[in-house]
């Protein structure tokens, strides 16, 4: 007899491929379910763009404010506490709400609480004199932040067909893209009034994350089987996936080398119009301004774009692997040309890379994962590639301006996006 843990792991041909782990099937959600994509796109304006901005944007200038001779060493303290924290919290989180059995459902209770400890962490931080007591309360909300992040993601795993998870995905890439580049936007607004800006992002946080709930519409799910607590469901629950899961890791490695890559450029983005390029402070404030603008309105288009073309072709590996060489692409015009357009050539291209990635990378993950019912620990472990690579992107980063000068950047994130593309392109189950 199939359990129905088992029946809801069937192996199905679906649009995209050989999908194992959908708890919706396509025959039973014929239309696009509009409320969980409307709910996805407020997903990350949720978490990452009120936390995000105050971390990038209000608190430098918060420590700028309280210490100036020491405010660079304290960004980089909270912001390896912050990396520290959500590796760890976003992979415990995701494993505890593949277990949770709640009236409420077994994502909702974490991303409730998360919500209101980051709300609380942001209020109290915003009364604080301290950068000492100011990064140690980040560690609370960073462990909130990731316990959103965890839970709020596998609800497209858990809500949608495989034949829409690309439009879904791109709800989820486009509201991303505001919530990175809008909010920080909107926080520079605040620089003037740093209290009142995080008083206003942690006020976005909870009205965003109650409208999310009220779209997504989460169920209790008392009735799905209680996990029991022995070496086997600990193994599968909180250790790597075992079992089929060479395309998730081969996924995995591709998400590393492809955010490796674009993090080391980015990471001295200032420095490389200066520096590099050769440009004053007060250009160089211009090119970058030009430089952002041109990623977030590119970077929208192609995301819009990119989730209903990965449906409408049935194909959700071919675009990521586009996305991921673009990038690589788009690194040798500023290796050859040490002009300010080469720049913003690369801008264009990376955008049109990012907005693609972001946009249907979701879906091929949602795809290739081992099994419904760990989504959200696997998907915390995609999320660790991540984070991961973006933290030694940073230090790649500065060992090779270091050694090697500016333009060695460039060849080494080619090398990289060709790397992780390869990763991509050798997935087998989806197309």
């Amino acid at each position: 007899m199939m359990s129905k843990e088992d029946k809801g792991n069937q192996a199905v041909n679906s649009s995209v491929g050989l999908v194992t782990n959908a708890k919706v099937k396509d025959e039973e959600q014929p239309k696009l379910p509009w409320m969980v994509s409307s709910a996805m796109f407020l997903a990350p304006l949720c978490w990452y763009g009120p936390i995000g901005s105050t971390r990038s944007v209000l608190i430098p200038q918060l420590f700028s404010q309280l210490d100036p001779v020491h405010k660079v060493w304290a960004v980089g303290i909270l912001a390896t506490v912050a990396s520290i924290t959500g590796a760890v919290a976003n992979l415990l989180f995701g494993a505890f709400s593949d277990v949770t059995r709640t009236r409420f459902g077994k994502r909702k209770p974490y991303i409730v609480l998360g919500t209101v400890a980051i709300a609380l962490s942001l209020i109290v931080i915003a009364n604080v004199k301290s950068i000492m007591a100011i990064i140690f309360i980040w560690i609370i909300a960073a462990a909130a932040e990731n316990a959103i992040a965890a839970a709020i993601y596998p609800q497209i795993s858990d809500r949608v067909a495989p034949k829409w998870r690309g439009t879904v995905s791109t709800f989820y890439g486009v509201g991303f893209t505001i919530a990175q580049q809008g909010f920080a936007l909107l926080a520079a607004q605040f620089l003037g009034n740093v209290k009142m800006g995080i008083y206003f992002m942690a006020g976005c946080t909870v009205v965003l994350a109650v409208i999310h709930e009220l779209l997504i519409q989460e169920k209790g799910n008392l009735d799905d089987p209680k996990v029991p607590f022995n070496k086997d469901t600990l193994k599968k629950y909180f250790f790597f996936p075992t079992h089929d899961s060479r395309d998730f890791y081969l996924a995995l490695t591709g998400k590393f080398f492809m955010v490796v890559g674009s993090t080391i450029v980015t990471t001295f983005l200032l420095f490389l119009f200066t520096d590099y390029i050769g440009q004053g402070t007060a250009a160089a404030g211009k090119s970058i301004s030009i430089f952002s603008t041109i990623m977030l309105i590119i970077g929208v288009i192609f995301a819009l774009i990119g989730g209903p073309l990965a449906d409408k072709l049935k194909r959700v590996k071919a675009p990521v692997v586009i996305a991921t060489f673009a990038l690589g692409f788009a690194a040798l015009f500023p290796l050859f040309v040490q002009k300010p357009w080469a720049m913003f050539v690369y801008a264009v291209i990376a955008a049109f890379g990012n907005g693609l990635y972001n946009s249907v990378d979701g879906a091929l993950n949602m795809d290739v994962l081992p099994s419904s019912d760990t989504a959200g620990k696997d998907l915390g472990l995609i999320n660790l590639a991540n984070t991961l690579g973006q933290m030694l992107g940073a230090m790649v980063a500065s060992a090779i301006v270091a050694s090697f000068g500016y333009g060695a950047i460039f060849i080494f994130a080619i090398a990289m996006e060709v790397v992780g593309g390869i990763a991509i392109a050798m997935i087998k189950r989806i197309r």
